[in-house]
């Protein structure tokens, strides 16, 4: 599974038959959770299917707010 990673993993993400799972944590998954909506999610998951548009600008925040979060200092 693809990871970026800064000291310790940012975000992981990986490709599915159905979706795309984007596994950003579970505290990125409760920040995010209003915009998310619409979305399947679970603890730390995001799955996004591939019959809808990808959400390019969301991933971007949501990666963005990960390597600020999750980044080694």
């Amino acid at each position: 599974m693809p990871t970026y990673w800064k000291g310790k993993n940012i975000i992981h993400f990986a490709a599915f038959k159905k979706h795309i799972g984007l596994y950003p944590g579970d505290k990125a998954t409760a920040a995010f959770k209003d915009e998310l909506a619409g979305f399947d999610i679970s603890k730390g998951t995001i799955r996004l299917p591939h019959d809808r548009e990808l959400p390019v600008a969301m991933i971007e925040r949501i990666a963005k707010w990960c390597y600020e979060e999750y980044r080694a200092t």
